[in-house]
């Protein structure tokens, strides 16, 4: 019972921003992920079809602590499974249905998302550092998750809620973590991202129309050409941050308000 729990406060120790980076890593470390617990599954995809076929509205499959890492799940509708705690790294799932699913604290580390639909899903203190979710689409998802390095290209974020959980600070401050993270031609629009880590992110022809950036992490990350109308920087540290040419730059809410606009690179 020890790697559950391990990974547990790994992952809220992450959001939480307890642990640097580099620290970070060093924990992964100790939860060692060459391990068959972090790379071997214990169901096969037919036994996962079963499992999926045998569920009903009342009783949505629970796959909660499952080992499902190495899986080809693509295409499969697991809308509304509970995947809560469940090892899925390196796991493929493009193109798959997880509607309303539940993912909290769950690994997924270099999972291939790719053009999955994840529209109303709740992610919360996951592992989905390196993830590929080009092209999917979480909008209206609650995501406070690790995803530093993942690509979102061409992702629909619209709606969804990635803002920081303020009711639960037990750990620390838990918000979401974009570091490094590809969002190119991404949909932003109407999103909550209120003290979330962009820093180093690649924002590039990005929507953020209407989305709270509020007291946010941009330091160094490239929003060239994005799309801030009406956007709230209330607080939200731009140093280093290029805001070459973004539309709407001069309509976003409170931009006066950002910290360190002094600093960014605007030409």
């Amino acid at each position: 019972m020890r790697e559950p729990l391990a990974a547990v406060l790994f992952g809220l120790s992450c959001l939480a921003g307890t642990i640097h980076p580099a620290g970070a890593q060093d924990m992964m470390r100790y939860l060692d992920l060459t391990s068959p617990a972090m790379t071997q599954a214990e169901m096969t995809r037919s036994e996962v079809q079963a499992a999926l076929a045998a569920a009903s509205a009342e009783h949505p499959a629970d796959f909660t602590s499952r080992r499902l890492s190495g899986l080809d799940l693509s295409g499969l509708d697991l809308s509304r499974a509970v995947l809560r705690a469940a090892r899925l790294n390196k796991t493929r799932l493009s193109g798959a249905r997880l509607d309303g699913a539940i993912l909290d604290q769950a690994f997924l580390l270099q999972a291939d998302l790719a053009s999955a639909s994840l529209k109303g899903a709740h992610i919360f203190a996951a592992q989905m550092q390196g993830a590929n979710l080009d092209g999917a689409d979480l909008s209206g998802a609650r995501l406070v998750a690790d995803l530093s390095n993942a690509s979102l290209v061409d992702a629909n974020l619209s709606g969804a809620d990635l803002g920081a959980d303020m009711k639960n600070q037990s750990m620390g401050l838990i918000h979401a973590v974009l570091r490094s993270a590809n969002l190119t031609g991404a949909n932003l629009s109407g999103a909550s991202l209120s003290r979330a880590d962009f820093e180093f992110a690649v924002l590039k022809n990005a929507d953020l129309s209407h989305a709270s950036l509020e007291k946010a992490a941009l330091g160094g990350a490239d929003l060239t050409g994005a799309t801030l109308t009406g956007a709230d920087f209330s607080g939200a540290d731009l140093t280093s941050a290029k805001l070459i040419a973004p539309i709407g730059l001069d309509a976003a809410l409170h931009l006066d308000k950002a910290l360190n606009i002094d600093r960014a690179l605007r030409r």
